[in-house]
């Protein structure tokens, strides 16, 4: 990974291996990476350094905008602490989001079950 390109993981159906997760986290931010996830596909994008680059791929890939929305995550803080819910990609007045952080409880159930099934559930990195 290099600063000029940025490397993103699209993440479907396999959870990412810790060992890539930890090199995604040293990337950018050191102690969190930022992902995006597709609600209704069930896919995330992680890493990179702006929600929108992770956004921008998950579009291209047929997601609609108004299923993706933006989130930190945070190894090593437990499944309580590992996710923050903010974005500026979330910032969606006409879907009822005025604001960075999501707001909707069943949508940040739907994040939260993908980022455990594809990311992890904040254990410590390796």
């Amino acid at each position: 990974m290099s600063e000029a390109a940025p490397e993103i993981v699209v993440l479907d159906a396999d959870p990412l291996p810790p060992h890539r997760l930890a090199a995604l986290v040293a990337a950018w931010f050191e102690d969190m990476v930022k992902y995006v996830v597709d609600v209704d596909r069930g896919v995330a994008a992680v890493g990179g350094e702006m929600h929108a680059d992770a956004e921008a791929l998950l579009l291209d890939g047929g997601s609609r905008q108004t299923d993706l929305w933006g989130a930190n995550y945070y190894p090593g803080r437990g499944e309580a602490e590992c996710i923050e819910y903010t974005s500026l990609i979330n910032i969606r007045p006409a879907q009822g989001n005025r604001s960075m952080e999501l707001q909707d409880e069943e949508l940040r159930a739907r994040l939260r079950e993908i980022t455990f099934r594809l990311i992890g559930r904040g254990e410590p990195l390796p």
